[in-house]
């Protein structure tokens, strides 16, 4: 294998996960981080001990607070940072010769959708309207079953590499070609980027039920398989109406291999979400959906799928679609219906579709 200088532009967990994945084959990475601590810890002890405690990381990573530095000169550049913040930090990097020339090839990481005046968009399109225009259709979107977790420690780890460029999908195969990560390809790019964005929304009301199956006469096992099953329809519907152009995306591990473990998985912020909701009543802190994602950072960590569910539903309303499980989540965050109503609701629908 020939080692690849790499920029990780996000140090959070994923994005930790992902460069210890790429130096335990060789690559040499460096990652960008907000704060100075991140910088220390790793540089210094090599672990992230604010978003990876515990792991020790390889000595081919370093980190930079300095965005521009870690932008110049890759040979490849992953964009981790949070989809709320994802446009304007890619603003900052255009001027980067690298980039200015299309020299970097540019892979994103991020999961969810970023906000504009014009509606929610997909990270690949954000991000393509930022960069100098040879970008254009050829950026990469990687996704997958991959707790940030289980990829720092090696662990087997199936991902998908999307692309309209079916070159530079392979290009980020090879790249990932390192021990643990097995990597696949994609053109279906919208197919995979909303299975990655949604799987979050379904994963927060899988861990509400799953909280309620503790003590419930009613919930069970069976009950969270058809919950699961239901949500991967109402992913795939979204993502047929968005533009998605493979069936098969859904059924890959962009879909239901990435829904089944961000629902299951002992790793899973979104499932935990659901859970404290049921668990620790922590909607009483928060007044709606819009106060929620504001003081978001009040909750100690960051529940994805609470912000999805806005845009969600937004886009559900523009393709005039019923997704019940997403808009569901929508109104409980909203202080709009409570858990039990949207339950019974959903068993209702199921009864309905069955005559």
């Amino acid at each position: 294998m020939n080692p690849k200088s790499v920029g990780v532009i996000g140090a959070g967990a994923w994005g930790t996960g992902f460069a210890q994945a790429l130096a335990r084959g060789g690559h040499k990475v460096q990652m960008w981080a907000l704060e100075k601590e991140v910088e220390e810890s790793v540089n210094k002890e090599h672990e992230n001990k604010k978003f990876l405690p515990g792991f020790k990381l390889s000595e081919n990573i370093t980190v930079s607070t300095d965005l521009l530095e870690v932008a110049a000169n890759k040979d490849f550049l992953i964009l981790a940072s949070p989809s709320l913040f994802l446009a304007s930090t890619v603003r900052k990097i255009t001027t980067v010769p690298n980039i200015a020339e299309g020299d970097t090839f540019i892979g994103v990481l991020t999961k969810g959708f970023v906000p504009s005046k014009n509606g929610p968009k997909l990270c690949l399109e954000t991000i393509e309207n930022v960069l100098p225009g040879i970008y254009k259709g050829n950026t990469v979107y990687i996704s997958g079953p991959s707790h940030a977790e289980e990829v720092a420690m090696g662990k087997l780890t199936g991902l998908i590499a999307a692309s309209e460029n079916p070159k530079n999908t392979i290009r980020f195969r090879e790249l990932m070609n390192v021990p643990g990560l097995v990597a696949y390809s994609s053109l279906d790019v919208v197919g995979v980027q909303i299975c990655a964005a949604v799987k979050n929304v379904v994963a927060t009301v899988y861990g509400m039920l799953d909280a309620i199956s503790e003590t419930s006469d009613t919930f069970g096992d069976n009950g969270e398989s058809l919950l699961l099953a239901a949500g991967l329809n109402e992913i795939t519907t979204l993502g047929f109406a968005m533009g998605a152009t493979h069936a098969a995306t859904f059924t890959s591990i962009a879909g239901v291999g990435d829904l089944d473990v961000t629902c299951k998985s002992q790793y899973g912020r979104n499932r935990r979400f659901g859970q404290d909701i049921i668990k620790k009543h922590i909607l009483d802190n928060f007044k709606d959906l819009d106060d929620l994602i504001a003081r978001v950072a009040e909750v100690g960590y960051l529940p994805e799928g609470a912000i999805a569910c806005k845009y969600v539903h937004e886009l559900a309303e523009k393709n005039n679609l019923k997704l019940v499980i997403c808009d569901g989540l929508y109104r409980i965050l909203n202080k709009e219906i409570s858990t039990d109503e949207l339950l019974s609701e959903i068993l209702r629908q199921k009864k309905r579709s069955k005559r």
